[in-house]
């Protein structure tokens, strides 16, 4: 199996990975002091999700240190959601992931027997899309009621949806659909908008995510047109 070539990438996914390095630059200059967890966990993010988007196994690789490193700011800043979802579901997911990637990976040419690192890409039917988002959209509901009565969350319904709608992106891009990519959008809005409420209310950290999930949100519509170019040739 051929490995990932960094000749691949395109000038957006450069444009990515070397603005979260500069972001992080002026961020360490500015506060002059160095966020060595915040860095490594936006850079290494970023990477994996570029990488997601190239329809790319490596990906698991920087998910590895990426949902780790989250897991542990999320906790520090009392997003204890955010860090149980990281710890307890995106962790094993990238084992499962990667050998469930693993088994569906294209040929490197059309008449190579060489395997690829790029993973085949699926779209779901009309009527499989309308069963995704209406159990979204009822799980999204049912989950925000369940946090607003017994729970206490001061924002109960934007929890539901990042929590219900990451837990279904992270499954569908293990499966190797399409659609997760419809997910990942809206997730990522709404996870940099809690992201500069709490860059806002001073939380350590929050700068440096705020600009990681600028990034993640710029890359989870090119990774949509990616996907969806690859799936329509595949079907």
């Amino acid at each position: 199996m051929k490995f990932f070539s960094w000749s691949t990438l395109s000038l957006f996914d450069w444009f990515l990975i070397v603005g979260i390095i500069a972001l992080n630059v002026v961020y360490s200059f500015l506060m002059q002091d160095i966020d060595i967890i915040g860095t490594v966990a936006g850079v290494s993010g970023v990477l994996c999700v570029v990488l997601v988007a190239k329809r790319s196994m490596a990906n698991y690789l920087f998910g590895l240190i990426n949902v780790t490193l989250y897991a542990i700011i999320s906790y520090k800043s009392k997003i204890y959601g955010d860090a149980v979802l990281n710890a307890f579901y995106y962790l094993p997911m990238q084992f499962i992931g990667w050998f469930g990637w693993i088994k569906h990976t294209e040929k490197s040419g059309e008449n190579s027997k060489e395997e690829s690192s790029l993973v085949k890409s699926r779209k779901m039917t009309v009527r499989q899309r309308s069963y995704l988002f209406i159990g979204c959209f009822i799980l999204v509901v049912v989950t925000g009621f369940i946090l607003d009565r017994w729970t206490g969350d001061p924002q109960p319904y934007k929890d539901a949806t990042t929590i219900v709608l990451a837990i279904i992106a992270q499954y569908l891009m293990v499966k190797m659909f399409l659609e997760q990519w419809i997910l990942w959008i809206i997730v990522n809005v709404v996870s940099t908008i809690m992201w500069v409420y709490l860059l806002y209310n001073g939380q350590p950290h929050a700068a440096l995510m705020v600009g990681m999930w600028l990034f993640y949100l710029a890359n989870s519509i090119n990774g949509y047109c990616v996907w969806h170019k690859a799936a329509t040739r595949n079907f």
